[in-house]
């Protein structure tokens, strides 16, 4: 089709504006893809960066948890550890305890026996020899009754002092005992029961645990009383008060010393058994 020659020259005219016109149209319409393109990278990125942020802390929780497992799996082991440490030391402490007791029980079953010895013992009345079957002597005079003990000399005011106090420690007021043997030395330092009043106050500070003043009584036993049949029996006591503070060689030492000076002695007896205990093991 041809155009006349002005139609064709004005489009010639306006053609390279034309040109420019959609060249600037397609232009425009590539920046804002980009632009919209870019943003959505913008955004993605973002996201992931949000993503690697999250799996971090996702991460570094999960490192926690592991670490605080492995801690506790730690202290359930030392737990379990300590448990049977404890119940080692309980067995152990279980076994002393026993130990002492047994001790404890054999001091006051000789305690006792002692205490009985010391009680007074009724006298048996004498008995009548039955008269001969070809005797001629009456019958009034077999069946005479036997005539009438003499009564006992009241005690003295030394042996009233002694016994009152004596008397405390049989109920296991102790330290009443102490307290009125510790008078009655004052009152007789030299009477009849020194030495006794001196061995049970020893014997009382025992019984109360207080061991370094059982021994430091007990040898006032031994130094004022050298020759008393409660020396001995003093030095034993001695030992038994060491063997509970723990000083098994220094327990050794005065059982050997028992044996030693009072060989013939019911202590010394006693003291051979302790010694062979303590080779044992036993204490």
């Amino acid at each position: 089709m041809q155009f006349p020659a002005a139609i064709r020259n004005r489009l010639e005219g306006r053609f390279p504006l034309f040109l420019f016109l959609l060249t600037a149209a397609q232009a425009h319409a590539g920046l804002f893809s980009d632009d919209v393109a870019r943003q959505r990278l913008d955004d993605q990125q973002q996201e992931i960066q949000q993503l690697k942020a999250k799996l971090e802390d996702i991460d570094t929780r999960l490192k926690r948890i592991e670490s605080a497992q492995i801690e506790m799996a730690s202290k359930f082991q030392d737990q379990g550890s300590d448990s049977a440490a404890m119940r080692g030391k309980m067995e152990e402490l279980q076994h002393s305890i026993d130990d002492t007791q047994k001790r404890q029980k054999d001091f006051y079953i000789d305690l006792d026996t002692r205490l009985r010895k010391l009680e007074p013992q009724p006298s048996a009345a004498p008995m009548n020899s039955p008269a001969p079957a070809n005797s001629t002597a009456p019958a009034s005079a077999v069946a005479a009754p036997p005539a009438a003990p003499a009564e006992a000399p009241p005690p003295s005011a030394e042996q009233g002092d002694y016994d009152a106090s004596f008397g405390k420690f049989k109920i296991g007021d102790y330290n009443g005992a102490i307290s009125g043997f510790s008078d009655y030395l004052k009152k007789y330092p030299k009477g009849s029961f020194s030495a006794s009043a001196q061995y049970w106050i020893g014997n009382a500070y025992f019984a109360m645990r207080e061991f370094e003043k059982a021994i430091a009584a007990q040898r006032r036993v031994i130094s004022k009383f050298p020759d008393s049949t409660k020396a001995p029996d003093a030095l034993i006591n001695i030992a038994s008060s060491e063997q509970e503070l723990g000083r098994m060689k220094a327990a050794k030492i005065t059982l050997k010393s028992v044996i030693e000076k009072y060989p013939s002695s019911e202590a010394a007896t006693k003291a051979k058994h302790r010694l062979d205990e303590l080779k044992q093991g036993k204490r």
